[in-house]
């Protein structure tokens, strides 16, 4: 198979398209778990280019490992913030913007 653990790629559609990534987990013979340059994903493997580089991970490895990884061949990864409930700022409701009801 192609898309072997490790395996780098380079993303051909949606929107992180051109940007590098690689295998982490194969799910079945279309779908394969990414990561590194792009957002961590399940990704059908039509969307993927396969390059002659391959990365020294395990299967499933965490996001460190491949951001590791990938600075070992010279591939700058940025770090993704998690998206917590606690982390988004809190809308304050005002009243005062809203017109008043008439009866």
């Amino acid at each position: 198979m192609i898309f072997e653990i490790g395996t780098v790629c380079v993303k051909l559609a949606g929107r992180d398209a051109g940007k590098r990534c690689v295998i982490v987990d194969t799910i079945d013979d279309s779908f394969v778990l990414i990561d590194g340059q792009t957002r961590r994903r399940k990704c059908n493997v039509c969307h993927l280019e396969p390059t002659k580089q391959k990365l020294s991970i395990s299967k499933g490895a965490d996001s460190s490992a491949v951001k590791s990884a990938f600075k070992e061949i010279g591939v700058e990864v940025l770090d993704v913030k998690s998206k917590k409930v606690s982390d988004r700022p809190v809308k304050a409701h005002r009243q005062h913007d809203k017109p008043a009801k008439k009866k």
